[in-house]
């Protein structure tokens, strides 16, 4: 990409929100994975890189977490910047308050927002009356800053995304949503299996659709595993019973029995694949022992980069 095409580039996200990847172009989503690359390359050579001197992110956690917590507060502190924790329990929303006012109190305060909530709804609200930028740290509906760094762990592993195929097992959840999305933004191919009733939603399905006609992407939705994940370059899985749905656990178990990632399955895959999972891992559920923790595991890898995806997310819009 040449200068002036980043500088434009850069130009274009500032202000912007970060709710999914659907609101932005192809070009945009690469560039925000370069510029993670690029972030990282900075942060492994002790470079000091404070863009975002001053300034404050408030962090709102409706859902309890690990690495969206650690990940945001750090790299706000690596740019140069303060990062705020605000449990539901820390704000007025707790009590009542309407999301339309605490979006527009904390834009009075804070340089932007980042939310981790239940309903997407609350999210799309939050932006629509917050006056500084609001990034989706994750909703029941989308994952996009996770699917930003698993591309972008793809790519430091492949050196390449066009034309790479993503295979996904499990269940048709949020993270899937995020992953069809970033595959029909980035030119992959993604086959999904899961078992009937656990599809991903059908507006999600047709908006990556028609994304990936734009791209040449194919997007494949499926029952059978092995079809998935045939010759796939990636295989990816996640829990069968996401936050909010562990009262369906045993329920669960009984429709995924034939959907775990396991020895057997990879098979089918390409010999140099790679596997992927959002953690927190449930082994021997989802996915073996042999698979998560062998060779072709890489985690651990995405777990880093949620790091440098956020920081570039937060530098390029804040």
């Amino acid at each position: 990409m040449t200068n002036l095409l980043t500088e434009e580039m850069a130009v274009s996200l500032k202000g912007r929100d970060f709710i999914g990847l659907a609101d932005y172009s192809p070009a945009e989503v690469r560039y925000l994975i370069d510029l993670a690359i690029d972030l990282k390359r900075k942060q492994k050579a002790g470079e000091v890189y404070h863009p975002l001197k001053g300034k404050t992110l408030g962090m709102i956690f409706e859902k309890s977490s690990t690495r969206t917590r650690v990940s945001f507060e750090v790299g706000m502190y690596q740019l140069g910047g303060h990062a705020l924790f605000l449990s539901r329990n820390d704000l007025q929303i707790g009590r009542g308050e309407p999301i339309s006012d605490t979006a527009q109190v904390m834009s009075r305060y804070v340089d932007g927002i980042m939310i981790r909530t239940f309903a997407h709804r609350t999210v799309i609200e939050l932006a629509r009356a917050a006056t500084i930028p609001v990034i989706n740290g994750l909703t029941d509906l989308s994952h996009p800053c996770q699917a930003l760094c698993d591309y972008q762990t793809v790519l430091e592993h492949k050196g390449r995304l066009e034309g790479l195929k993503v295979a996904y097992i499990g269940d048709g959840n949020n993270m899937v949503h995020s992953l069809m999305m970033g595959a029909a933004k980035l030119g992959m191919h993604i086959s999904v299996a899961t078992p009937e009733g656990y599809e991903p939603d059908d507006e999600i399905i047709r908006l990556s659709k028609e994304n990936a006609a734009e791209t040449g992407s194919r997007i494949v939705v499926c029952r059978d595993p092995k079809e998935a994940i045939a010759d796939a370059d990636v295989v990816y899985t996640d829990v069968w019973a996401s936050m909010g749905f562990e009262a369906e656990q045993k329920e669960r178990e009984l429709a995924f029995a034939n959907f775990q990632v396991n020895e057997e399955l990879a098979r089918y895959a390409k010999s140099d694949y790679l596997f992927m999972h959002c953690l927190p891992a449930h082994r021997g559920e989802e996915v073996s022992e042999g698979v998560i923790d062998g060779k072709h595991s890489i985690v651990f890898d995405q777990a880093e980069n949620r790091l440098h995806a956020q920081k570039a997310i937060m530098a390029a819009i804040m």
